[in-house]
């Protein structure tokens, strides 16, 4: 009898985010990109999830309980921070918040998301591999342990929190990375360049989930 062939294992889950305006950025370019992005070559090697969120605050609280339900291997969260030159992956996302108004109008009822939670909730991923990709591919990028006190940072300090508190089916852990871009500009950091830039990072975390795979 011939044996069978060896069943291929299942792509991984990923869900890719970007934020719709807020005041002062009528149109948010993490957006664009993340459509961009799950559309990209790389997002073929999983099955991807899209999902543009309101930059608001409860959008930010009611996160973990979307992950807790669809259950992504791999979430890729994009975001805008206008004042900065260098692409930054966060290293951490802390509790504390600003007064800054959402796209509603609303401003957080306290400075602290959790309390009794920790001061900082930091990545799952291996952060130097994805800096180098981008670096790679042409795109000036750094390690940010501060992810502002924006709605930004409360995805952040949620979806972070949310990865360490469980593992994947096959016994991985969950990938969770917050990337902020900055504002795109002709000649400098335009959108095309960070486009490849984000892909380049995506293959890069795609590998490092099927080396855990291997290790799981």
């Amino acid at each position: 009898m011939r044996a069978g062939r060896a069943k291929a294992p299942a792509l991984p889950r990923l869900l890719v985010t970007g934020f719709g305006r807020f005041p002062g950025m009528p149109a948010n370019p993490s957006a664009k990109l993340a459509r961009r992005l799950a559309r990209s070559r790389p997002a073929a090697g999983a099955a991807t999830e899209l999902l543009l969120l309101a930059t608001r605050w409860d959008e930010a609280a009611g996160f973990p309980a979307l992950l807790a339900r669809t259950q992504p291997d791999i979430v890729l969260m994009l975001g805008v921070a206008a004042r900065r030159r260098l692409v930054s992956i966060e290293i951490v996302g802390r509790k504390a918040t600003g007064a800054f108004p959402d796209a509603a109008g609303c401003r957080p009822a306290s400075g602290v998301l959790e309390p009794g939670a920790p001061a900082q909730r930091a990545l799952t991923a291996r952060p130097a591999p994805l800096l180098a990709a981008l670096r790679a591919a042409g795109v000036p990028a750094h390690l940010s342990r501060h992810a502002g006190r924006y709605v930004c940072n409360a995805l952040t300090f949620r979806a972070y929190g949310w990865a360490r508190a469980g593992r994947r089916a096959d016994g991985g852990p969950r990938l969770a990375v917050f990337v902020h871009v900055p504002l795109p500009r002709p000649g400098r950091l335009a959108l095309p360049q960070l486009a490849r830039g984000l892909e380049a990072l995506l293959v890069a975390l795609l590998a490092q989930f099927r080396q855990s795979r291997l290790r799981a």
